[in-house]
C-alpha cells in the first residue's frame, strides 16, 4: 500500500477513553465507502487500549483495512499569526499524504499556521477547522476543506452555524477559534492574521 493511499484518522484519548468515537466512526465509514466502495465497518472501538491514561493522540492509518494504530503523547501547537493564503487544494478526505498542505506551510514562513482561501471564501486552516465569533455566535465556513470531527459535534451542538465567510470581511468578527479532535474548541486570544 502506497502512502499516498493511506487515510489517517487522529483521535483523542485521554484516561484510557477514545473521545468522539461515533464521529470518527462515521467519517472513516464515509471515506472508504466514497474512495473503495466498501461498505462494512472497521470498527474503531476495538482498537488497541493505549498505554497508559495520559492524553495521547491516537493516529489510525487506514485504506480498505487499518493498517497501523500508534499512541503519541500529544504537544498542542502555538498558533500566535495565521496568514490567509489563496490555494486550491483538495482534501475533502482525511489522507495521510498531507504534502499539500505541508508546501503551503513551507511558503509561509512568516505564520504559524494559515486559512486556506478557496474561491475567496474561508476555508480551514492546515491542521484545524476554524470559526469566527460576530459578537452573537459562533460561525464556521459552510464550504470546509476538511469536515472535521469535533467540528460535526458542535455543529450538532447547536454551538455553531455554518456560512459562507469571505475572507475580506474577516475584520467584523470579534474572536477567531481553532478546532478539531485534539485542541477541542480553542479560543486564540492575541491572534494576529496576515493577508497574502
Amino acid at each position: 500500500m502506497r502512502s499516498s493511499d493511506l487515510l489517517l484518522e487522529t483521535i483523542k484519548c485521554e484516561g484510557g477513553a477514545l473521545h468522539h468515537l461515533a464521529y470518527h466512526q462515521k467519517r472513516v465509514d464515509r471515506s472508504r465507502k466514497e474512495l473503495f466502495g466498501l461498505t462494512d465497518t472497521l470498527d474503531l472501538a476495538s482498537l488497541p487500549k493505549p498505554p497508559d491514561h495520559r492524553l495521547y493522540r491516537c493516529r489510525v492509518l487506514y485504506a480498505k483495512k487499518i493498517e497501523s494504530v500508534e499512541y503519541i503523547p500529544y504537544i498542542p501547537k502555538e498558533i500566535k499569526t495565521l496568514k490567509v493564503v489563496p490555494a486550491e487544494i483538495d482534501y475533502h478526505c482525511k489522507f495521510a499524504d498531507r504534502s499539500q498542505l505541508d508546501k503551503l506551510l513551507r511558503e509561509n514562513p512568516d505564520a504559524d499556521d494559515i486559512i486556506i482561501e478557496k474561491a475567496g471564501l474561508v476555508t480551514d486552516t492546515t491542521i484545524a477547522n476554524i470559526a469566527f465569533f460576530d459578537g452573537k455566535q459562533w460561525i464556521t465556513p459552510k464550504k470546509p476543506l476538511l469536515e472535521g470531527t469535533m467540528r460535526a459535534y458542535l455543529l450538532d451542538q447547536n454551538f455553531l452555524r455554518e456560512e459562507d465567510i469571505p475572507s475580506s470581511l474577516l475584520d467584523r468578527f470579534e474572536k477567531v477559534a481553532l478546532m478539531n479532535a485534539m485542541l477541542g474548541f480553542k479560543v486564540l486570544n492575541d491572534i494576529k492574521i496576515l493577508k497574502s
